[in-house]
């Protein structure tokens, strides 16, 4: 098996891409051991030393470490942990119930929340998941758009600016009840 590593524009994560499906679909992020009692790859992951975060992506799993840790330190335990898991054929969530990305439209959404919905899942998303991470809606309410940042965006430097200039722009754009887009923890 091998495990492909790319940079992501926050210098805290790395990406791992182990060549096959990590989740098929949708994500999960997962920063301490009680969230992650559903994933055993994630519980193993989070158990090395400086990994604060673990994000598990369709295709990819992110990885948060702390500031202490150096990547060359880090990498060769990670790398054997999901080879390990992978190879052994051992599940990556416990049931399928994953954090379902807030952004998948309800028959109950109006219509600019499913317009914001459909461009985040087609324009927003994808891109965002080349670095590692994802971006849900939270909501919207009096012309703000709350999304929430997950994986490599989750403190990422350039997150700032790709909200306000990235995507408050096009869903501007597209949308002109939208005035603003706001990050939520």
């Amino acid at each position: 098996m091998f495990i492909q590593t790319e940079q992501t524009p926050n210098p805290a994560t790395l990406k791992f891409l182990p060549g096959r499906d990590v989740l098929g679909r949708g994500t999960a992020d997962f920063t301490s051991a009680a969230d992650a009692a559903r994933s055993p790859l994630a519980q193993r992951l989070l158990e090395i030393d400086g990994v604060v975060g673990v994000f598990l992506g369709a295709d990819f799993v992110t990885i948060t470490k702390t500031d202490a840790k150096e990547w060359f330190l880090l990498k060769p335990s990670i790398l054997g942990v999901i080879m390990e898991h992978f190879t052994a054929d051992r599940p990556v969530l416990l049931s399928d119930a994953g954090d379902g990305h807030a952004a998948s439209a309800n028959s109950d959404d109006d219509e600019i929340v499913e317009q914001i919905k459909e461009l985040l899942d087609t324009r927003v998303r994808p891109s965002v998941a080349q670095d590692g991470g994802d971006i849900t809606f939270q909501g919207f309410d009096k012309g703000v758009v709350y999304l929430a940042m997950k994986g490599a965006c989750s403190g990422c430097p350039s997150s700032t600016a790709t909200l306000k200039h990235g995507i408050e722009n096009m869903l501007r754009h597209y949308i002109p009840e939208v005035v603003e887009v706001r990050a939520v923890q």
